[in-house]
């Protein structure tokens, strides 16, 4: 089943905990601290997969979560890092933050990977909180909370030259006729409900790969028959072929209302080369039409070629065209850095937000909910610690400027924490 559109649920792993411990050894009654470090959890990681035209992989299950990492031991020991997910995609998957429709990626490149969600790191065990003024620390971290996200999959097709008009004008025949794709073929508009890759070999050195677009009809670029599930693979596209129907009561009206469509559903489409075809000169009626119509083409500046996809004379001809304005389009540009691609928020991690409820106050903030997660609670040095981090990220102000008093419930995360100086 082709899909090309998926919203999805990922997870990445949760850090291990770190631990407190210390040292049990005979004739060794006071042993230092030693507790180790946990595991970092894993990374989601979409990677693209040649072999791959389609996201229905991702049909059955929408939740997806990486391995969290490991707890820690004595004795210095480090937890393992957890696993990392990797999502394999098609060429041409573009993916969304489906929460604030931001793009995190565009894969389109063989093997490319980008990693969306990073895996929490682990929590630090006592050992590291060792200092000379305190020896014996009774202080740990719990593992960072995993990163969540809802995410919407979109898949453009990749393709040298896609192929464009009205529905029934002979793309998928087209199609079939040139390269070992099998798209769906009758003699009524609408056949092709998805769309459709094939290869063409021009000659040993040379290839070209055609995108069959399903018929675009009036008012696509707004929805209109699932235009913009269709408009959107003829992004990826650098050449068109915009094939007419010769029994069509108007070829020139539709040659007019495709472009429109394309140029209202993103202006580039209306800029890309274009070879218009003339489709189904084996019937004698077309013929007839040619002549007039090749008039007022070249009029309005093109170039028309006529064609019978079904016995497929001057098919070869338009391929050769394409293929040479594909020749003669700059190169796409090359990546400009090698390092492995990590989406990362513009939002800075340490702001904060202070709300006045019924119950008291409710802190908000990426690091401050984070280093609550990350807090044990029953150890003393560990509150401590926490009370700093309010005071460094200036936290403790705000609230006392918001007129919090002793006893008043703070409200951080997950976690409901009492007032005090």
């Amino acid at each position: 089943m082709f899909i090309d559109e998926i919203k999805i649920h990922i997870r990445s792993g949760r850090g291990g905990a770190g631990i407190v411990h210390f040292r049990r050894e005979k004739f060794v009654p006071f042993g230092g601290p030693d507790g180790g470090d946990g595991g970092r959890g894993g990374n989601v990681v979409f990677q693209v997969a040649q072999t791959l035209n389609t996201l229905s992989s991702f049909r059955r299950r929408n939740l997806y979560n990486a391995q969290d990492g490991a707890r820690a031991g004595g004795n210095n020991q480090t937890g393992k890092s957890g696993e990392h997910l990797v999502l394999l995609v098609p060429p041409g998957t573009l993916i969304y933050d489906d929460v604030t429709d931001e793009l995190l990626g565009d894969l389109t490149d063989p093997g490319q990977t980008l990693i969306v969600c990073e895996g929490g790191r682990g929590g630090r065990g006592n050992a590291r909180f060792a200092t000379s003024t305190n020896k014996a620390p009774r202080i740990a971290e719990k593992g960072e909370p995993p990163t969540e996200r809802d995410l919407r999959l979109e898949l453009k097709l990749i393709a040298d030259v896609g192929l464009v008009g009205v529905p029934n004008a002979g793309k998928s025949t087209l199609l079939a006729a040139v390269t070992n794709a099998k798209p769906k073929i009758a003699p009524y508009p609408f056949t092709t409900l998805q769309p459709n890759l094939g290869v063409v070999e021009l000659d040993v050195e040379t290839t070209l790969v055609l995108a069959d677009i399903p018929g675009l009809i009036e008012g696509a670029h707004l929805g209109v028959g699932l235009g913009h599930e269709f408009l959107r693979h003829i992004q990826r596209t650098r050449v068109l072929i915009h094939i007419l129907d010769g029994l069509a009561l108007d070829p020139l009206l539709d040659f007019a209302q495709i472009n429109s469509e394309l140029a209202l559903f993103d202006p580039k489409l209306a800029e890309k080369p274009q070879v218009v075809v003339f489709n189904k000169m084996d019937l004698l009626e077309v013929k007839e039409q040619w002549p007039d119509f090749q008039i007022e083409l070249e009029k309005r500046g093109y170039e028309a070629y006529a064609i019978s996809a079904v016995a497929g004379t001057g098919v070869r001809q338009v391929l050769y065209r394409a293929q040479q304005l594909l020749d003669e389009l700059p190169p796409e540009p090359e990546p400009t850095t090698d390092e492995l691609p990590v989406y990362r928020p513009e939002s800075d991690p340490r702001e904060f937000a202070v709300e006045r409820i019924p119950e008291g106050y409710r802190v908000t903030g990426e690091s401050i909910e984070r280093a609550a997660a990350m807090t044990y609670w029953e150890f003393g040095q560990s509150r401590r610690r926490f009370q700093r981090i309010l005071q460094t990220l200036g936290i403790e102000d705000a609230l006392m400027k918001a007129g919090v008093q002793l006893g008043d419930s703070v409200f951080i995360g997950e976690y409901e924490l009492e007032w005090a100086e």
